[in-house]
Protein backbone atom coordinates (compact mmCIF):
# COMPACT_ATOMS: atom_id res chain seq x y z
CA UNK A 1 0.00 0.00 0.00
CA UNK A 2 1.72 3.55 -1.10
CA UNK A 3 1.60 5.85 1.65
CA UNK A 4 -0.36 9.08 1.08
CA UNK A 5 2.11 11.78 -0.31
CA UNK A 6 3.12 14.78 2.42
CA UNK A 7 1.91 18.20 1.81
CA UNK A 8 2.27 21.43 3.40
CA UNK A 9 -0.17 22.68 5.72
CA UNK A 10 -2.66 25.34 4.98
CA UNK A 11 -2.41 28.37 7.71
CA UNK A 12 -5.93 26.65 9.47
CA UNK A 13 -4.15 22.83 9.68
CA UNK A 14 -1.55 24.93 11.42
CA UNK A 15 -3.48 26.62 13.86
CA UNK A 16 -5.55 23.64 14.65
CA UNK A 17 -3.14 22.18 17.14
CA UNK A 18 -2.45 25.78 18.59
CA UNK A 19 -5.99 26.59 19.14
CA UNK A 20 -6.55 23.16 20.79
CA UNK A 21 -3.47 23.31 22.85
CA UNK A 22 -4.57 26.76 24.44
CA UNK A 23 -7.79 25.23 25.08
CA UNK A 24 -6.70 22.26 26.70
CA UNK A 25 -4.49 24.43 28.90
CA UNK A 26 -6.59 26.70 29.96
CA UNK A 27 -8.78 24.71 31.14
CA UNK A 28 -6.95 22.00 33.23
CA UNK A 29 -4.96 24.86 34.30
CA UNK A 30 -6.94 27.85 35.74
CA UNK A 31 -10.35 25.88 35.98
CA UNK A 32 -9.45 22.60 37.41
CA UNK A 33 -5.43 23.91 38.65
CA UNK A 34 -3.95 20.97 36.98
CA UNK A 35 -0.40 20.84 35.59
CA UNK A 36 -0.34 21.51 32.15
CA UNK A 37 1.28 17.68 31.25
CA UNK A 38 -2.03 15.83 29.62
CA UNK A 39 -3.04 19.37 28.20
CA UNK A 40 0.77 19.49 26.11
CA UNK A 41 0.57 15.23 25.75
CA UNK A 42 -3.20 16.26 24.75
CA UNK A 43 -2.28 19.25 22.07
CA UNK A 44 0.97 16.72 20.71
CA UNK A 45 -1.45 13.72 19.65
CA UNK A 46 -4.05 16.48 17.89
CA UNK A 47 -0.80 17.45 16.04
CA UNK A 48 0.13 13.82 15.18
CA UNK A 49 -3.52 13.38 13.94
CA UNK A 50 -3.38 15.88 11.57
CA UNK A 51 -0.08 15.28 10.32
CA UNK A 52 -0.81 11.74 9.80
CA UNK A 53 -4.58 12.08 8.93
CA UNK A 54 -4.14 15.28 6.33
CA UNK A 55 -0.47 15.78 5.79
CA UNK A 56 0.75 12.55 4.46
CA UNK A 57 3.18 12.46 7.08
CA UNK A 58 3.82 8.57 9.12
CA UNK A 59 4.46 8.12 12.23
CA UNK A 60 8.21 7.04 12.24
CA UNK A 61 8.82 10.69 10.96
CA UNK A 62 7.27 12.19 13.86
CA UNK A 63 8.94 10.46 16.23
CA UNK A 64 12.07 11.26 14.36
CA UNK A 65 11.59 15.27 15.12
CA UNK A 66 10.50 14.65 18.43
CA UNK A 67 13.61 12.38 19.18
CA UNK A 68 15.28 15.05 17.16
CA UNK A 69 13.68 18.17 19.11
CA UNK A 70 14.20 16.14 23.07
CA UNK A 71 18.19 15.75 21.37
CA UNK A 72 18.78 19.06 21.55
CA UNK A 73 17.32 20.40 25.30
CA UNK A 74 19.20 16.76 26.68
CA UNK A 75 21.38 19.05 28.19
CA UNK A 76 19.21 21.04 30.17
CA UNK A 77 17.68 18.13 31.41
CA UNK A 78 20.62 16.70 32.82
CA UNK A 79 21.76 19.91 33.84
CA UNK A 80 18.43 20.66 35.96
CA UNK A 81 19.03 16.94 37.46
CA UNK A 82 22.60 17.80 38.39
CA UNK A 83 21.69 21.18 39.99
CA UNK A 84 18.64 19.20 41.84
CA UNK A 85 21.95 17.11 43.57
CA UNK A 86 23.69 20.36 44.07
CA UNK A 87 20.77 22.66 45.88
CA UNK A 88 20.60 19.19 48.29
CA UNK A 89 23.93 18.78 49.24
CA UNK A 90 24.18 22.92 49.39
CA UNK A 91 21.88 23.30 52.19
CA UNK A 92 22.97 19.48 54.29
CA UNK A 93 26.52 21.05 53.74
CA UNK A 94 25.45 24.49 55.54
CA UNK A 95 26.89 26.43 52.30
CA UNK A 96 23.05 28.30 51.55
CA UNK A 97 22.42 28.69 55.11
CA UNK A 98 25.53 30.03 55.27
CA UNK A 99 25.03 32.71 52.51
CA UNK A 100 21.72 33.35 53.99
CA UNK A 101 22.98 33.63 57.15
CA UNK A 102 25.04 36.72 56.06
CA UNK A 103 23.11 37.95 53.60
CA UNK A 104 20.50 38.70 56.22
CA UNK A 105 23.58 40.46 58.37
CA UNK A 106 24.39 42.72 55.21
CA UNK A 107 21.65 43.49 53.62
CA UNK A 108 18.53 45.90 54.20
CA UNK A 109 15.62 45.96 52.57
CA UNK A 110 15.56 49.09 50.72
CA UNK A 111 18.77 48.13 48.69
CA UNK A 112 17.95 44.65 48.78
CA UNK A 113 15.82 44.17 45.29
CA UNK A 114 18.55 46.09 43.22
CA UNK A 115 21.34 44.77 45.17
CA UNK A 116 19.53 41.36 43.82
CA UNK A 117 19.56 42.03 40.25
CA UNK A 118 22.77 43.08 40.18
CA UNK A 119 24.27 40.65 42.07
CA UNK A 120 22.67 37.86 39.53
CA UNK A 121 23.09 40.03 36.42
CA UNK A 122 27.47 39.92 37.27
CA UNK A 123 27.13 36.19 38.35
CA UNK A 124 25.57 35.49 34.90
CA UNK A 125 27.34 37.73 32.96
CA UNK A 126 30.59 35.76 34.25
CA UNK A 127 28.95 32.19 34.12
CA UNK A 128 26.91 33.10 31.41
CA UNK A 129 24.35 30.81 32.81
CA UNK A 130 21.28 32.13 34.60
CA UNK A 131 20.60 28.70 35.34
CA UNK A 132 23.73 28.18 37.18
CA UNK A 133 23.32 31.93 38.94
CA UNK A 134 19.93 30.96 40.21
CA UNK A 135 20.46 27.57 41.51
CA UNK A 136 23.83 29.20 43.14
CA UNK A 137 22.96 32.99 44.24
CA UNK A 138 19.49 32.74 43.54
CA UNK A 139 18.57 30.15 46.28
CA UNK A 140 20.58 32.27 48.97
CA UNK A 141 19.42 35.41 47.95
CA UNK A 142 15.89 34.36 47.99
CA UNK A 143 16.13 33.25 51.55
CA UNK A 144 17.79 36.62 52.44
CA UNK A 145 14.43 38.53 50.76
CA UNK A 146 12.10 36.02 53.37
CA UNK A 147 13.93 37.02 56.34
CA UNK A 148 13.95 40.77 54.90
CA UNK A 149 10.31 40.39 54.76
CA UNK A 150 9.92 40.70 50.86
CA UNK A 151 7.51 38.68 49.02
CA UNK A 152 8.95 35.70 47.84
CA UNK A 153 7.54 36.27 44.44
CA UNK A 154 9.29 39.98 44.03
CA UNK A 155 12.83 38.48 44.54
CA UNK A 156 12.06 35.79 42.23
CA UNK A 157 11.67 38.70 39.62
CA UNK A 158 14.50 40.78 40.55
CA UNK A 159 16.46 37.34 39.93
CA UNK A 160 15.57 36.44 36.70
CA UNK A 161 15.85 40.14 35.94
CA UNK A 162 19.44 39.79 36.73
CA UNK A 163 20.21 36.62 35.97
CA UNK A 164 19.02 37.07 32.26
CA UNK A 165 20.30 40.26 32.00
CA UNK A 166 23.98 38.28 32.27
CA UNK A 167 23.00 35.51 30.67
CA UNK A 168 21.88 37.74 27.68
CA UNK A 169 25.00 40.04 27.45
CA UNK A 170 27.59 37.00 28.09
CA UNK A 171 29.80 35.73 25.31
CA UNK A 172 30.11 32.75 27.22
CA UNK A 173 26.37 32.28 27.07
CA UNK A 174 24.94 29.41 24.39
CA UNK A 175 22.12 31.28 23.55
CA UNK A 176 24.31 34.24 22.88
CA UNK A 177 25.93 32.43 20.49
CA UNK A 178 22.99 30.73 18.76
CA UNK A 179 21.22 33.87 17.48
CA UNK A 180 23.74 35.65 15.72
CA UNK A 181 24.89 31.80 14.32
CA UNK A 182 20.83 31.97 13.22
CA UNK A 183 20.98 35.55 11.72
CA UNK A 184 24.51 35.87 9.87
CA UNK A 185 25.70 38.35 12.74
CA UNK A 186 29.39 38.20 14.35
CA UNK A 187 29.15 37.28 17.81
CA UNK A 188 30.53 41.22 19.31
CA UNK A 189 28.24 42.85 16.74
CA UNK A 190 25.64 40.93 18.45
CA UNK A 191 26.87 41.45 21.92
CA UNK A 192 27.32 45.06 21.22
CA UNK A 193 24.35 45.96 19.99
CA UNK A 194 21.85 44.79 22.30
CA UNK A 195 23.62 46.89 24.36
CA UNK A 196 21.38 49.65 23.02
CA UNK A 197 17.90 47.37 24.17
CA UNK A 198 19.15 45.93 27.50
CA UNK A 199 21.25 48.37 28.85
CA UNK A 200 18.31 50.71 29.29
CA UNK A 201 15.88 48.17 29.96
CA UNK A 202 18.06 47.05 33.00
CA UNK A 203 18.17 50.64 33.85
CA UNK A 204 15.11 50.71 33.93
CA UNK A 205 14.09 47.59 35.90
CA UNK A 206 16.56 49.17 38.25
CA UNK A 207 14.62 52.17 38.70
CA UNK A 208 11.43 50.44 39.60
CA UNK A 209 13.27 47.53 42.03
CA UNK A 210 14.60 50.54 43.77
CA UNK A 211 11.02 51.90 44.38
CA UNK A 212 9.97 48.77 45.72
CA UNK A 213 12.56 48.61 47.94
CA UNK A 214 11.71 51.86 48.99
CA UNK A 215 8.44 50.41 49.85
CA UNK A 216 9.75 47.83 51.80
CA UNK A 217 12.28 49.85 53.51
CA UNK A 218 9.73 52.38 55.14
CA UNK A 219 8.25 49.26 57.09
CA UNK A 220 9.19 48.20 60.38
CA UNK A 221 10.60 44.83 60.04
CA UNK A 222 10.22 43.15 63.07
CA UNK A 223 14.01 42.19 64.35
CA UNK A 224 12.85 39.27 66.36
CA UNK A 225 11.93 37.44 62.91
CA UNK A 226 15.13 37.99 61.91
CA UNK A 227 16.77 36.89 65.01
CA UNK A 228 14.72 33.86 65.25
CA UNK A 229 16.09 33.24 61.64
CA UNK A 230 19.47 33.68 62.56
CA UNK A 231 19.52 31.70 65.87
CA UNK A 232 18.11 28.54 63.56
CA UNK A 233 20.63 28.36 60.96
CA UNK A 234 23.69 28.96 63.31
CA UNK A 235 21.80 26.10 65.53
CA UNK A 236 21.04 23.52 62.81
CA UNK A 237 24.14 23.88 60.93
CA UNK A 238 27.79 25.37 61.61
CA UNK A 239 28.10 28.33 59.82
CA UNK A 240 31.40 29.31 57.97
CA UNK A 241 32.83 31.72 55.86
CA UNK A 242 34.84 28.60 53.75
CA UNK A 243 31.37 27.63 52.96
CA UNK A 244 31.22 30.38 50.09
CA UNK A 245 34.53 28.68 48.63
CA UNK A 246 32.00 26.11 46.32
CA UNK A 247 29.92 28.48 44.62
CA UNK A 248 33.32 30.32 44.55
CA UNK A 249 35.17 27.21 42.81
CA UNK A 250 31.54 26.32 40.67
CA UNK A 251 31.34 29.95 38.97
CA UNK A 252 35.35 29.97 38.69
CA UNK A 253 35.08 26.74 36.84
CA UNK A 254 32.42 27.91 34.27
CA UNK A 255 34.45 31.12 33.77
CA UNK A 256 36.99 29.31 32.96
CA UNK A 257 34.76 27.32 30.21
CA UNK A 258 34.82 24.08 31.47
CA UNK A 259 32.00 22.39 30.32
CA UNK A 260 29.09 23.00 32.08
CA UNK A 261 27.89 19.28 32.93
CA UNK A 262 30.99 18.27 34.91
CA UNK A 263 31.73 21.84 36.24
CA UNK A 264 28.38 21.39 38.03
CA UNK A 265 28.92 17.68 39.21
CA UNK A 266 31.91 19.34 40.87
CA UNK A 267 30.08 22.00 42.60
CA UNK A 268 27.43 18.35 43.83
CA UNK A 269 30.96 16.55 44.93
CA UNK A 270 32.47 19.63 46.63
CA UNK A 271 28.44 19.91 48.75
CA UNK A 272 29.05 16.22 50.12
CA UNK A 273 32.58 17.04 50.50
CA UNK A 274 32.00 20.06 53.24
CA UNK A 275 28.76 18.48 54.46
CA UNK A 276 31.03 15.68 55.76
CA UNK A 277 33.86 18.34 56.57
CA UNK A 278 31.76 21.07 58.40
CA UNK A 279 28.62 19.28 59.08
CA UNK A 280 29.96 15.83 60.04
CA UNK A 281 27.13 14.54 57.96
CA UNK A 282 27.10 10.63 57.41
CA UNK A 283 28.03 9.11 53.45
CA UNK A 284 24.18 8.03 53.62
CA UNK A 285 22.71 11.77 54.51
CA UNK A 286 24.73 13.43 51.73
CA UNK A 287 23.41 10.50 48.98
CA UNK A 288 19.99 10.98 50.30
CA UNK A 289 20.23 14.51 50.20
CA UNK A 290 21.80 14.60 47.01
CA UNK A 291 18.73 12.34 45.40
CA UNK A 292 15.35 13.06 47.83
CA UNK A 293 16.56 16.67 48.83
CA UNK A 294 17.14 18.08 52.35
CA UNK A 295 14.50 17.93 55.19
CA UNK A 296 15.02 21.12 57.35
CA UNK A 297 14.14 20.63 61.18
CA UNK A 298 14.76 24.02 62.67
CA UNK A 299 11.22 24.41 63.97
CA UNK A 300 10.92 28.03 62.01
CA UNK A 301 8.26 27.71 59.32
CA UNK A 302 10.09 30.28 57.43
CA UNK A 303 13.48 28.84 57.76
CA UNK A 304 12.09 24.85 57.30
CA UNK A 305 9.73 25.92 54.00
CA UNK A 306 12.99 27.29 52.60
CA UNK A 307 15.43 24.91 53.07
CA UNK A 308 13.30 21.85 52.18
CA UNK A 309 14.14 21.44 48.95
CA UNK A 310 16.63 20.05 46.44
CA UNK A 311 17.49 16.65 45.22
CA UNK A 312 17.71 14.57 41.94
CA UNK A 313 14.08 13.29 42.45
CA UNK A 314 12.53 16.63 43.33
CA UNK A 315 13.34 17.29 39.44
CA UNK A 316 11.98 14.32 38.07
CA UNK A 317 8.18 16.53 38.10
CA UNK A 318 10.18 18.87 35.83
CA UNK A 319 11.63 16.84 33.57
CA UNK A 320 8.63 15.06 32.30
CA UNK A 321 6.73 18.50 31.88
CA UNK A 322 9.84 19.25 29.61
CA UNK A 323 9.84 16.23 27.74
CA UNK A 324 5.73 16.84 27.04
CA UNK A 325 6.41 20.45 25.57
CA UNK A 326 9.15 19.12 23.69
CA UNK A 327 7.72 15.73 22.31
CA UNK A 328 4.78 18.73 21.02
CA UNK A 329 7.39 20.98 19.65
CA UNK A 330 9.24 18.22 17.66
CA UNK A 331 6.04 17.23 15.76
CA UNK A 332 5.15 20.71 14.76
CA UNK A 333 8.83 21.52 14.14
CA UNK A 334 8.96 18.28 11.91
CA UNK A 335 5.67 18.85 10.19
CA UNK A 336 6.31 22.58 9.21
CA UNK A 337 3.36 23.90 11.16
CA UNK A 338 5.24 26.45 13.11
CA UNK A 339 7.02 27.21 9.64
CA UNK A 340 3.11 27.81 8.24
CA UNK A 341 2.45 30.21 10.77
CA UNK A 342 5.59 32.57 10.75
CA UNK A 343 5.13 32.69 7.02
CA UNK A 344 1.43 34.14 7.23
CA UNK A 345 2.76 36.28 9.86
CA UNK A 346 5.17 38.03 7.95
CA UNK A 347 2.65 39.10 5.33
CA UNK A 348 1.32 41.02 7.54
CA UNK A 349 4.46 42.81 8.20
CA UNK A 350 5.03 46.16 7.39
CA UNK A 351 8.21 48.28 7.40
CA UNK A 352 11.08 47.76 9.93
CA UNK A 353 8.73 48.20 12.87
CA UNK A 354 6.52 45.45 11.61
CA UNK A 355 9.47 43.23 10.83
CA UNK A 356 10.55 43.62 14.38
CA UNK A 357 7.12 43.04 15.70
CA UNK A 358 6.90 39.91 13.60
CA UNK A 359 9.77 38.99 15.14
CA UNK A 360 9.36 39.47 18.35
CA UNK A 361 6.18 37.79 18.59
CA UNK A 362 6.94 35.02 16.59
CA UNK A 363 9.73 34.24 19.04
CA UNK A 364 7.18 34.28 21.88
CA UNK A 365 4.89 32.46 19.95
CA UNK A 366 7.51 29.38 19.80
CA UNK A 367 8.45 29.86 23.22
CA UNK A 368 4.90 29.19 24.31
CA UNK A 369 3.73 26.16 21.39
CA UNK A 370 7.43 24.49 21.57
CA UNK A 371 8.58 24.73 25.28
CA UNK A 372 11.88 24.92 24.05
CA UNK A 373 14.04 28.48 24.22
CA UNK A 374 16.35 27.13 21.69
CA UNK A 375 13.50 26.52 18.93
CA UNK A 376 12.11 30.22 19.85
CA UNK A 377 15.55 31.52 18.21
CA UNK A 378 16.38 29.13 15.84
CA UNK A 379 12.90 28.40 13.85
CA UNK A 380 12.20 32.83 13.83
CA UNK A 381 16.04 33.23 13.00
CA UNK A 382 15.65 30.87 10.03
CA UNK A 383 12.29 32.09 8.90
CA UNK A 384 13.03 36.09 8.85
CA UNK A 385 16.99 35.73 7.80
CA UNK A 386 15.99 36.92 4.14
CA UNK A 387 13.43 39.14 5.26
CA UNK A 388 15.86 41.37 7.09
CA UNK A 389 18.37 41.35 4.12
CA UNK A 390 15.50 42.29 1.39
CA UNK A 391 14.93 45.53 3.91
CA UNK A 392 18.41 46.29 3.58
CA UNK A 393 18.95 45.44 7.61
CA UNK A 394 22.13 44.33 9.25
CA UNK A 395 22.02 40.43 10.21
CA UNK A 396 22.74 41.78 14.19
CA UNK A 397 18.92 43.43 14.16
CA UNK A 398 17.50 40.13 13.79
CA UNK A 399 19.89 38.68 16.16
CA UNK A 400 19.20 41.35 18.75
CA UNK A 401 15.62 40.96 18.60
CA UNK A 402 15.45 37.25 18.72
CA UNK A 403 17.50 37.51 22.10
CA UNK A 404 15.37 40.32 23.42
CA UNK A 405 12.12 38.28 22.96
CA UNK A 406 13.18 34.22 22.75
CA UNK A 407 15.63 34.50 25.27
CA UNK A 408 14.02 36.86 27.65
CA UNK A 409 10.41 35.43 27.19
CA UNK A 410 11.25 31.57 28.26
CA UNK A 411 11.74 31.92 32.02
CA UNK A 412 7.73 33.73 32.01
CA UNK A 413 6.17 30.48 30.72
CA UNK A 414 5.82 27.53 32.88
CA UNK A 415 6.40 24.70 30.76
CA UNK A 416 8.67 25.94 28.87
CA UNK A 417 12.37 24.70 29.47
CA UNK A 418 13.43 27.82 31.52
CA UNK A 419 10.29 28.77 33.81
CA UNK A 420 9.97 24.72 34.15
CA UNK A 421 13.74 25.21 35.35
CA UNK A 422 13.72 28.57 37.29
CA UNK A 423 10.24 27.18 39.07
CA UNK A 424 11.51 23.80 40.49
CA UNK A 425 14.82 25.51 41.69
CA UNK A 426 13.32 28.79 43.17
CA UNK A 427 9.98 27.09 44.30
CA UNK A 428 8.07 30.51 42.48
CA UNK A 429 5.75 29.51 39.94
CA UNK A 430 6.65 31.71 36.91
CA UNK A 431 3.30 33.20 36.82
CA UNK A 432 3.61 34.70 40.08
CA UNK A 433 7.06 36.50 39.56
CA UNK A 434 6.06 37.34 35.78
CA UNK A 435 5.39 41.14 36.88
CA UNK A 436 8.20 41.69 38.94
CA UNK A 437 10.49 40.21 36.13
CA UNK A 438 10.96 43.88 34.99
CA UNK A 439 13.96 43.13 32.72
CA UNK A 440 12.68 40.59 31.01
CA UNK A 441 8.96 42.45 30.17
CA UNK A 442 10.68 45.88 29.24
CA UNK A 443 13.16 44.69 26.84
CA UNK A 444 10.58 43.41 24.08
CA UNK A 445 9.12 46.72 24.69
CA UNK A 446 11.86 48.34 23.85
CA UNK A 447 13.13 46.46 20.64
CA UNK A 448 9.78 47.05 19.02
CA UNK A 449 10.18 50.43 19.70
CA UNK A 450 13.29 50.99 18.36
CA UNK A 451 11.85 48.98 15.27
CA UNK A 452 9.08 51.52 14.75
CA UNK A 453 11.80 54.74 14.98
CA UNK A 454 14.49 53.46 13.74
CA UNK A 455 16.81 53.77 16.24
CA UNK A 456 19.98 52.13 16.32
CA UNK A 457 18.40 49.82 13.29
CA UNK A 458 22.00 49.43 11.50
CA UNK A 459 21.96 49.16 7.84
CA UNK A 460 23.36 47.03 5.12
CA UNK A 461 25.90 48.47 2.19
CA UNK A 462 23.61 48.87 -0.47
CA UNK A 463 25.90 46.13 -2.17
CA UNK A 464 24.33 43.47 0.45
CA UNK A 465 20.69 44.07 0.22
CA UNK A 466 19.20 41.03 -0.64
CA UNK A 467 17.66 41.69 -4.12
CA UNK A 468 14.07 39.80 -4.17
Amino acid sequence: MMSKQKRKANLLEALIPIFCLILFIGVAVFKYEASPHIPLICGAVIAALMATTRLGFQWNELEEGVMKTINMAMQAVLILMIVGTIIGTWILSGVVPTMIYYGLKILSPGIFLVATCIICAIVALATGSSWTTAGTVGIALLGVGQGLGIPNYIVAGAIISGAYFGDKMSPLSDTTNLAPAMAGANLFDHVRHMLFTTGPSLLIALILYGFLGAKYAGKNIDPTIINQMLDALSSSFNINPLLFLPPIIVITIVILKVPAIPGLITGSILGGIFAAIFQKSSLGEIITSANYGFVSNTGIESVDSLLTRGGLQSMMWTVSLILCALTLGGILEKTGMLEVIAENILKLARGTGGLVVATVFSCIFVNLVTGEQYLSIVIPGRMYKDAYGKKGLHPKNLSRALEDSGTLTSPLIPWNTCGAYMWATLGVHPFAYLPFAFLNLINPIISMFYGFTGITMHKLPKEEYIIE
